[in-house]
Parts: structure tokens; sequence; C-alpha cells
């Protein structure tokens, strides 16, 4: 038996950790996993886990200053017994919470027959990554023997490891992150090429990208013209206003303004771009006023804007501005700073132009991001106070955990409140809420002034993402767990990061109301950062099923 285990070449204290951190990575997280996807995750999991083995085991014998010895014949046969019986028993236990956690989350549970298919897919992985690592272990090998001709043995292993880690390091954080995200950056500037199906350049006046627009269609990208093209018109807002019992209300045409990355060479200079296009189209005649700050991509969230309009009854303006190419994820790490600095220059210029205008004419400002373009929307403020002082209202859909004043409200939220559930400063201007049906709290206090509004959703890993997760347990796995959130789940040392790491690939597969997908849900979100007086359960039914169908299907200004 320990002939056999010496000729795999693996080492009995890394299998041992890559077991159990297999066998953990079938816990629960915040969002269900399809089997291939837990089989990769139980891969790279178990692949961590023999790496930690292995170097705790190295750094012991270092200390112990003796050689590795062979693992004896019932070592190996405990190894080889349990493995097979952990492994089951962890797939039937992994396989039970992702169904209960798909009826949690309203989603169809994947067969039990599909969890054939973990078992192989994760040695698979696992086997990869230990071949990797035995490859970069044999160039290590060669480095240090070539030092011992220089330095003694031990030195020259150390030195040997430092430089291949460094060497790898180096390479990828330069040499191939670079490349991936400039291949990334170019198929994704092809794409912006594009128009969304079932779209035209608009011709209303209002709107940017029209013949009167400051602002060429052809410059708008992608998403930029999927945002100025479709939106609902003065016609569709006073229908859906006559469904909703309040059909004597006067209706206008929407306005919409956006700049396009190719609409000017400089973020200030796309900024004032789309200011002085704003202003040609009458935004700032306007009673409302919202700036949006978009996600990577340029993607403006449909339903909150077009809530947003119905909302005001289409006496609004809404101007927004494209900063990447890129999906959020990789334009956080790639230019994490462009997204503020873009938050941050749109809002500015749009704030300048604004306070020129005499207090009496001047439109309630509001400013809305989701995602990557609420740490963009943030950057406009210092603070609370500095909120209150320069709007009348904000929503903030999905907010990442490396916002920075969102991070600082959670920290700095009330005694007895939760960290998915904060109460900041008695609400006086920022609140938090998972239902923006319901009144957010503390909602016996009054909420005079600028209201501020963060929606947040228990199960969202994109807003619970973080590296303290590797070796801290977070407030939000110490309180009662979130209603869309299984009470089995339990925080592991590095497996519970990489668990919610890999839950914000899958955080928009859920519907509204779960994970990272708040479609529909900026209409109870903006009737309470408004504070609208004739707000009725059958108006709030109306507009939700009008925004939602609007995002379904092409709705262009002339319908």
């Amino acid at each position: 038996m320990s002939r056999f285990w010496s000729g795999l070449g693996l080492s009995l204290p890394g299998a041992w950790t890559a077991l159990i951190l297999a066998t953990l990575s079938f816990l629960p997280s915040l969002v269900p996993r399809p089997a291939l996807y837990q089989g990769v995750i139980a891969g790279v999991t178990a692949a961590i886990g023999y790496g930690l083995g292995v170097l705790g085991a190295w750094v012991w014998r270092e200390l112990a200053d003796r050689q590795a010895r062979q693992p004896s014949a019932s070592r190996v046969r405990a190894l080889l017994f349990a493995a097979p019986a952990l492994l089951v028993v962890a797939v039937i236990l992994g396989v039970t919470w992702q169904r209960q956690a798909s009826r949690l989350l309203e989603m169809e549970p994947q067969t039990p027959l599909a969890a054939v298919l973990v078992i192989p897919v994760a040695v698979l992985v696992f086997v990869l990554f230990v071949c990797i690592a035995r490859l970069l272990r044999r160039i290590t090998g060669v480095l240090t023997a070539g030092l011992r001709r220089v330095v003694g043995p031990r030195a020259a292993r150390v030195i040997g490891i430092a430089a291949l880690v460094t060497t790898v390091a180096l390479v990828f954080n330069g040499f191939v992150f670079e490349r991936v995200t400039t291949a990334v950056n170019a198929a994704f500037s092809l794409t912006n090429g594009g128009t969304p199906q079932g779209v035209t350049a608009p011709m209303s006046p209002l709107r940017s990208g029209s013949p009167e627009s400051l602002i060429s269609w052809d410059t708008l990208g992608f998403q930029g013209r999927g945002f100025a093209g479709q939106g609902p018109n003065a016609t569709r807002i006073a229908q859906v206003a006559e469904r909703s019992g309040q059909g004597s209300e006067v209706t206008l045409d929407p306005v919409r303004v956006y700049a396009g990355l190719d609409s000017a060479e400089d973020l200030e200079t796309r900024a004032a771009l789309a200011v002085q296009d704003l202003e040609r189209a009458g935004g700032f005649e306007r009673s409302y006023l919202l700036v949006v700050t978009p996600t990577g991509t340029g993607w403006v969230e449909p339903t909150s804007v077009s809530a947003f309009e119905h909302l005001t009854y289409g006496d609004s303006a809404t101007v927004s501005m494209q900063y990447s190419f890129l999906p959020s994820p990789i334009s956080f790490l790639a230019d994490q700073q462009n997204a503020r600095n873009a938050g941050r220059a749109l809002f500015d210029a749009v704030y300048e132009r604004w306070s020129r205008l005499p207090q009496g004419e001047r439109p309630a400002l509001y400013v809305f991001g989701e995602s990557l373009g609420s740490y963009g929307g943030e950057a406009a403020f210092s603070g609370e106070f500095d909120m209150a002082n320069r709007i009348s209202g904000a929503v903030f859909t999905g907010p990442p955990s490396f916002n920075h004043h969102f991070g600082q409200f959670l920290d700095d939220r009330q005694s007895g409140s939760t960290q998915i559930a904060p109460i900041y400063k008695d609400g006086r201007t920022v609140r938090f809420t998972d239902d923006p049906m319901r009144p957010a709290e503390p909602a016996t206090r009054p909420w005079q002034g600028t209201r501020v509004l963060y929606m947040v959703h228990p199960s969202d890993a994109t807003t619970w993402w973080n590296f303290d997760l590797i070796l801290n347990r977070p407030d939000w796995l110490e309180e009662p767990r979130g209603p869309d959130v299984l009470p089995q789940v339990r925080w592991v040392p590095f497996v519970t990061f990489w668990q919610v790491t890999t839950d914000m690939a899958l955080a928009m597969e859920p519907g509204p109301g779960f994970g990272h997908n708040f479609a529909g849900e900026h209409v109870g979100a903006w009737a309470q950062v408004l504070n609208l007086d004739n707000w009725t359960a059958k108006r709030a039914a109306a507009v939700h099923e009008a925004v939602l169908a609007e995002s379904r299907a092409p709705f262009t200004p002339s319908q």
C-alpha cells in the first residue's frame, strides 16, 4: 500500500487537507450551484487544500530539522477508505442543500442525477492543478541545483522558491493580466459598436443621438444606444397612470441624455458634453433630474430609469456617461479608479450647471447607481452630510463591499442592528432595505430631507465578497441568516471566500428579488426616495408590471 502511494508521489498531509476542504466545499453558500460548477469548485478547493497541507508539512519539517518520511501502510489505507465515504456523503448532502437553496430563491432545482458528474470533474480539476504544481516544482529544482554551486543547499532552496514565486507573480500581474485585459477590452469594444435588436435612433429632440442632439448616435456605444433609443413616452406613461387610477395627471416625454466613450476623448470633456446636451434638451427645466453612473460596460439598469420616469409622470431628465467597455468585475480588477473618476466627473459637471440656476428654478437632484455604478455614484460625495447638502435623494442597488461609504455605514451601524439590515444614525438620511415595497427601517422614525436608500439582498455575493472572508467570519454569518439564505450556510476559512467568489458568477441567475437581480424592485425604492403622496398598492402593481414589460422587449419612444 505504501509502495502504491509512493508511486503516486502525493503528500499524505496534503491529501488529507485536500479531502477535508473538498468535502467542506459542498456546504451551501449564497446561490445554488449546478453540478459541473460544483465539481470545478470542489477540485480547485481540493488543490488549494493540497497546497496548504504540503506547505504546512514542509514548514513543520524545517522547524523540526528532519527529512520527509514514507507514510505507513495503515495511514495510507485510512485515507483511501475515508476519501470515498466522505465524498459520497458530501455529494448527497450537497445535492440536498442545493435543492433547498433553489426553492428558497425560487429557482428550478437541478436533477439529482447530475450529481454523478461532480466527483469526476473535481478529480480532473485537482489532477490538473497538481500537474501544474509539479511542473513548477521541477523548475524550482533545476533553479535550486544551479544555486547550490554558489550557496549552501538550504539557502539555495529558499532563494529558488522565492525567485519562482516572484517571477510567477510578476508574469501574471503584468504580462499575462495586461494582455488578457487588452484582449477582453478589444472583444467588448467590438460589441460596443453594435445596436440592441429592435432599437433605432430616436427622432425626439429630448434624446441623445437624435438629429438635434449634440451627441452623435454612432458615438453612443451599444449600451448608450439601448438607453437613448428606448423607454416610455408621455402616451405610455399616461396609459400606465390610467391603469393605476392616476389618469388625471399631466404626462410629459422624459429626457434621456447619454455620452459614449467615442463621444469625447476624456472623462471631463465627455461629462461637459453630456451636460451641454442635457441643457439643450431642456433637462434643467424639468422638475426631477437623475444622474446615473452605469456599470462597467456602460449599461444603465432599465427598470430603475423607467420607474423614475413613470413615478414623476415623465417630468424628468436622466443623464449618464460611459467610462469602459468591460463588464463590472473586470473593470474593478483592471481600472477600478475609472469608475470613481467617471461618477465624480459627471455629477460635478451636472451640479456645477445646476447650482447656477436660481434656487426656485432648480429641479430636484437625484443619483442612481447599481453594482459598480453605485461605487462610482458614491464617489461624488464625501459622506452622509455631503449627500444631504447636495441632492434630494439617491438609490444605490447591489453595492459591492468595497464601496467606501457603504462600508462605513455598515461599520458604524447602530448597536443591535444587523449587517444585512443595518440602521445608521436613526435613518436620518441613509437607510437600507431588502424589500423596497415595505418602508425602510426604522419605519417609525421620521425621514425628512434627503433620502438615500441602499437595496441589498442577503443572497447577493457581490455585496458580501471581500478578502476578509479568507480568515475572518463576517457578521452576516454570525447573525440570523437573511430570508433568502439557508440556515446551513457556515463560515469556513478559505472555503467560504472561494465559494462567495464563485457565487458572483451566478449572482444574476436567480429571479428579481434574489442574488444580484434587482429588476423591477426600483419601483418601490424610488417611491420611498421620492416620498410620493399618492402611492397606492394599485399604482405600485401597475408601474411594476410596466417597467418589467419595457425591459423585456425594446420599447422605443415612438411606441
